[in-house]
């Protein structure tokens, strides 16, 4: 007998109004006011997850908390993760935090191919995930997953969507050998060693990049990656956007007590705190590029991180970091940015960089293309967001220059290309299960 539930009777069920469920589980984000206070929310969570032995994602940011649950025993959402929900929920509103269920959402890639078993090697090794099924999974829950779906005609040009993985300085030339090895091709060395552009099998490309060794006219008072590493008791840490720590915990407990300390770290401080907590593991990051950069301020918080995480026992595994990056070739720059940003709910950052206000998706980077590539990208975003959202993300997107350009499955998911040409799936979870039987 299975506790198992489909997305839209989680969403009926009684107290779970804070929550949206979304491609991967369901998710709250619960607004703070400091990172202090978001320590204490996680605290108590900690608290209720132990009681009950089901232990949820938690992503702290410097004006929230980002609940996700998920039963891995049924791949899905239970009655578990619904006696959860209601308990976090009442915790966070005795601790005066309000929910804000309409800004969760969850951003995957979809891949068109002939042979998918040709290329999927190859995206698991340049991203770091693992095989699920048919797709491919960040292992530590961060980043997009990757569906692939057959091309039921070759598209051979190149696409205008392309996507750059930022790694640690000293494991990109093993990312680099290791994606070759899985049958990627390397189709330009014109930018190494900034970056190395490969491709898979069917030419659909990733840039492997790291910081180190760009040439940046960085403001006084801010930190050039080798700067950042020279000061020392950063060890643990590397330069991706921002700078980044990964701690392997074992357990819940232990990774909670680490973020714990960091967020009132930061907190005194005055300095953001970006932390991603996994059963397993946490990571830690400080400066990225929508919050000004790598300063002394942000430097000693990290210098301090790593000196609690050693005197917690904690094992810092730095291969383990990495970020993800959208990259859109357009013919007109700023038509295409703004769709993106109101297709995808982004803020904009300068005239070419877009980013998701939480910090949890992928960043967004527009560069100007020479020439028109008409064909049809071979890779698609999906967006999953609430089902009380999805109308008017559409209607913002269209307003943004935006077409629909399919939508028999409506309301689970519109297509909708942008002024260019490519697409984007706006998607919906509750009532898929029961509409189609699966």
């Amino acid at each position: 007998m299975t506790d198992e539930l489909s997305a839209a009777r989680f969403e009926a069920a009684a107290g779970t109004g804070d929550w949206r469920a979304l491609g991967t589980g369901a998710s709250a984000l619960f607004r703070t006011g400091s990172p202090g206070e978001g320590a204490v929310l996680l605290e108590r969570v900690a608290v209720l997850a132990d009681a009950a032995n089901h232990h949820p994602d938690v992503d702290l940011r410097p004006d929230g908390v980002v609940v996700r649950l998920w039963s891995h025993d049924v791949d899905g959402l239970s009655e578990r993760d619904v006696a959860l929900a209601r308990e976090i929920s009442a915790a966070a509103a005795d601790l005066g935090l309000a929910a804000d269920p309409r800004a969760v959402q969850e951003v995957e890639l979809t891949i068109d191919a002939a042979d998918r078993e040709r290329v999927m090697p190859f995206w698991g090794a340049v991203l770091g995930h693992t095989r699920s099924g048919e797709d491919l999974r960040d292992p530590h829950g961060r980043w997009p997953g990757i569906w692939f779906q057959a091309m039921d005609e070759p598209r051979p040009q190149r696409n205008r969507l392309h996507l750059d993985v930022f790694v640690p300085h000293d494991v990109r030339q093993g990312r680099v050998d290791a994606a070759l090895a899985a049958g990627g091709r390397v189709t330009t060395e014109e930018f190494v060693p900034q970056w190395w552009t490969l491709a898979d099998a069917e030419g659909n490309e990733a840039d492997v990049i790291a910081w180190e060794g760009f040439e940046e006219d960085l403001p006084d008072g801010l930190l050039t990656p080798e700067e950042f590493r020279a000061a020392g008791g950063v060890e643990d840490w590397r330069v991706l956007q921002g700078a980044s720590a990964y701690y392997a915990t074992g357990g819940f407990d232990a990774g909670v007590e680490l973020v714990a300390r960091v967020a009132r770290a930061a907190q005194e401080a005055g300095v953001p705190l970006f932390a991603d907590l996994r059963f397993s593991g946490v990571t830690l990051r400080v400066g990225p590029p929508e919050d000004g950069w790598i300063g002394p301020a942000r430097l000693g918080v990290a210098q301090r991180a790593q000196a609690a995480a050693r005197e917690l026992g904690l094992r810092a595994e730095p291969a383990v970091l990495r970020d993800v990056q959208l990259t859109l070739d357009a013919l007109d720059v700023d038509a295409v940015r703004r769709f993106w940003a109101a297709a995808l709910g982004y803020v904009e950052r300068g005239t070419t960089d877009l980013y998701d206000p939480l910090l949890r998706g992928p960043s967004v980077f527009l560069q100007p293309m020479a020439e028109p590539r008409e064909q049809r990208n071979r890779v698609h975003v999906d967006v999953m967001v609430p089902a009380d959202v999805a109308d008017a993300r559409v209607a913002a997107a269209v307003a943004a220059g935006g077409t629909v350009v399919r939508e028999a499955e409506a309301p689970f998911w519109r297509t909708v290309a942008d002024p260019e040409g490519n697409e984007v799936d706006i998607a919906v979870i509750p009532g898929r299960a029961e509409a189609w039987g699966g």
